[in-house]
């Protein structure tokens, strides 16, 4: 069997003037960034991030 890699997602809103900060955040913690999304309102965005899922 080939090892292969399982991960978990996260979907997490974005305030359009904090994106970097939040972004940097979730970085530091292993999420990489898959897709940014229009939000509920124009203020916002949802992003959708990854990282692999620790398995043992």
């Amino acid at each position: 069997m080939t090892d292969r890699t399982l991960w978990e997602y996260l979907t997490v809103p974005l305030l359009i003037h904090a994106t970097k900060q939040i972004l940097d955040n979730y970085g530091s913690e292993g999420w990489e960034l898959v897709q940014v999304v229009p939000g509920p309102n124009p203020e916002s965005l949802v992003a959708y991030l990854k990282r692999p899922l620790e398995q043992g």
